[in-house]
């Protein structure tokens, strides 16, 4: 299996982590991450208001969130032109326990075809619908209502066209939009526990807003998320 590492070159703690997961996981080579202000100056990047899909997302993307979002189809437009089944899409945050990832790589091996689409997060907060295997403690099942973050995943190759085709133009993150099964028309699955941690502090996404704006954001997403769960995956 292929690992591709998306990383934004430079100095730095993720450079250091990208040299020790080139080292571990299978096959791995660096996908240079897109810059979403350089992207958002070109005239061929459309990127819409949240209002391409339902429920409505109700915040713009900032320029963080449009970087990521197209690192991601970089790598998904790479495993669907290439002959692999699937791949391994890591983020440069990624951080590993070996025991526990040996586990939930078993998993994935036995189980992951080009119909893929499997999270391995760094928190647990999915409720199962259906258990399809376990190696170990480890568990590899459908979640009701697919988690959000995107630190690591495996892609199959007909699951990156299908995501491709269904993201262009974004209209919210990578990870809200995976969450839209009806919309993308992918099955996503999980494994917990997947051995998968992030860097302390590593996020570059950061909104800065007053009080009152803190306030009707967290009632805009505690009511988008609402509507999310009103979609759940069945097994």
């Amino acid at each position: 299996m292929q690992s591709l590492i998306i990383h934004m070159p430079g100095p730095g703690v993720r450079a250091d982590n990208v040299a020790r997961l080139l080292e571990f996981l299978p096959m791995a080579r660096v996908v240079p991450a897109v810059d979403g202000r350089e992207a958002l100056a070109q005239p061929d990047i459309d990127v819409r208001s949240g209002d391409r899909h339902a429920p409505p997302y109700p915040f713009p993307m900032a320029a963080g969130e449009v970087g990521c979002f197209l690192s991601h189809r970089k790598c998904w437009q790479e495993i669907a032109e290439g002959t692999a089944p699937y791949a391994l899409i890591a983020e440069d945050d990624l951080t590993l326990d070996p025991a526990q990832w040996a586990h939930a790589l078993a998993l994935v091996a036995g189980h992951a075809t080009e119909q893929s689409f499997i999270r391995l997060p760094a928190k647990n907060r999915e409720a199962r619908t259906a258990v399809v295997a376990q190696d170990g403690h480890a568990a590899l099942y459908l979640p009701r209502v697919i988690g959000l973050q995107t630190v690591c995943q495996v892609v199959g190759r007909a699951a990156a066209r299908r995501l491709l085709a269904a993201t262009d133009p974004m209209d919210r993150p990578v990870d809200t939009t995976l969450q839209m099964h009806w919309v993308t028309g992918q099955p996503v699955h999980t494994v917990w526990p997947s051995g998968v941690g992030e860097l302390p502090g590593a996020s570059t996404i950061q909104k800065k807003t007053g009080t009152g704006s803190k306030l009707k954001r967290e009632l805009q997403r505690a009511i988008y998320r609402a509507r999310v769960r009103a979609r759940p995956q069945r097994a």
